[in-house]
């Protein structure tokens, strides 16, 4: 589901949009092989998620996806949503200061993610901090899906590498 990527931010350009709004993904479907795939990958088969039938009697009417799948599709939310930093050598996860599941998804949902830039801090490493305010919407709810604050780790290309 990859489209056309963003037009990569400079450093000043990522400080300067702390505290707005700087992306929201399109919407994405959450399919029954998705949630099947993902209980095979983390060896959760609870029956909440991977068995229709049964979960139809439950309060939820039907299986619901794992919260760490709809977790985990916080990186392809970002790359549909968030202009990348430009000059970068490489990004990692830093983790998340916290997550909160908040409603869950049902099977054949609409989520998407919406992104506020909470922080950036450049540090004398070399590395940039950034901490996104990110929550994922389900379509049609009140109530997100999760929300979260997403702490990530660039490093900057040094002068002599980007000339």
């Amino acid at each position: 589901m990859e489209g056309p990527r963003l037009q990569p931010v400079a450093i000043d350009q990522l400080v300067a949009n702390v505290g707005n709004e700087v992306g929201i993904s399109p919407w994405r479907i959450v399919t029954q092989q998705m949630i099947d795939m993902f209980a095979d990958s983390i060896d959760d088969h609870q029956f909440i998620h991977v068995d229709p039938e049964r979960a139809a009697t439950t309060p939820f009417g039907g299986t619901i996806a794992h919260g760490f799948l709809t977790l985990s599709l916080l990186s392809a939310f970002s790359y549909e949503a968030m202009p990348p930093l430009a000059d970068v050598e490489m990004g990692v996860n830093y983790g998340f200061e916290r997550v909160r599941f908040v409603t869950p998804v049902k099977t054949g949902a609409r989520v998407r993610g919406r992104f506020v830039l909470a922080d950036v801090n450049v540090r004398p490493s070399g590395w940039v901090q950034i901490a996104t305010d990110v929550t994922v919407e389900i379509e049609g709810s009140v109530k997100p899906a999760l929300t979260a604050r997403w702490l990530t780790l660039a490093v900057l290309k040094r002068e002599d590498e980007t000339a």
